[in-house]
């Protein structure tokens, strides 16, 4: 072994690089991982810890392939916690086409809000996909975006009426939450933050907000995570052990999550998530600033 591959084999172990295939460790998987469940459900944006944890660590940018199909972890999450739920509303859809009088009920009308209100976030992430997957993911516009969307929770939170239950959805309301959750394509901004906004908007109370927005994610991630796994183990790109491990640890921890935001918004209002959305926004601003991250 000469000096210098010494040298180069010392500095990968000390960044975590060494390893699996591609650039994401093992080490590196394990902490994403957990990251991922801890955020894809809160309104903090898991897309932005993804990028801004590594970048704060020293590690390459994990990639957004890596980022879709870890969310199939915390997609998993959601199946089993709302699986009851979920067999309702699908199975009340799929009489609803044949009967007109199951059409009505509130189980396929949910199912038909969800199908519509997917519509916008996939046809803006195949158009925009190549934006999505290199220059969407930039630390400034992330932080940005973090700040933006917080003030603007804040703002709805606090003047919304919170007053209507999730059965009270119109048409005219799953749609307008689906396109918030376009919204989300663009990192910093979150899936949860922009659908809970919009939910809280309409009048929603915290907690229902929070369960159609969960319900409401289910094929938007299924797609996403999907459709990028073509790219794991790809060049320049995650492992697929690596992506592997983080996909399990982030149901595990995503699990435990949604258990927590339902319970903590049904007494609480979002100015904890606020605050940490802006304060976490200024510090990458303040670094990129400082050339303390790139």
């Amino acid at each position: 072994m000469t000096c210098r591959t010494l040298r180069y084999r010392v500095a990968h172990v000390a960044a975590g690089k060494l390893g699996d295939r591609g650039t994401v460790s093992t080490l590196q998987a394990v902490v994403l991982g957990i990251v991922q469940g801890l955020t894809e459900f809160l309104p903090i944006s898991s897309t932005a810890h993804l990028r801004i944890v590594p970048a704060f660590l020293g590690w390459d940018d994990p990639g957004a392939a890596f980022t879709a199909v870890t969310q199939l972890g915390t997609m998993a999450a959601v199946l089993l916690y709302f699986r009851r739920d979920l067999w309702r509303i699908a199975g009340a859809w799929l009489r609803g086409l044949r009967d007109r009088e199951i059409r009505g009920s509130l189980e396929s009308r949910l199912g038909w809000y969800i199908v519509l209100g997917t519509v916008p976030i996939a046809l803006a992430g195949f158009v925009f996909r190549d934006q999505v997957e290199s220059g969407a993911r930039s630390l400034p516009l992330i932080a940005s975006a973090l700040i933006v969307l917080g003030f603007v929770l804040l703002v709805v939170d606090m003047r919304g009426r919170r007053e209507r239950g999730i059965e009270s959805l119109s048409l005219r309301d799953g749609l307008v939450i689906g396109g918030a959750q376009a919204l989300a394509l663009v990192p910093g901004v979150s899936r949860s933050g922009a659908t809970l906004t919009a939910g809280l908007f309409l009048g929603l109370t915290r907690a229902d907000a929070a369960r159609y927005s969960f319900l409401l994610s289910v094929p938007a991630v299924v797609l996403s995570g999907l459709f990028e796994l073509r790219g794991i183990g790809g060049a320049g790109g995650a492992g697929a052990g690596p992506t592997a491990v983080a996909t399990v640890l982030a149901f595990a921890v995503g699990y435990a999550s949604i258990a927590f935001l339902l319970r903590y918004l049904a007494t609480h209002s979002t100015a904890l998530f606020v605050g940490y959305r802006v304060a976490l926004g200024a510090l990458v601003l303040l670094l990129l600033a400082l050339g303390a991250i790139s």
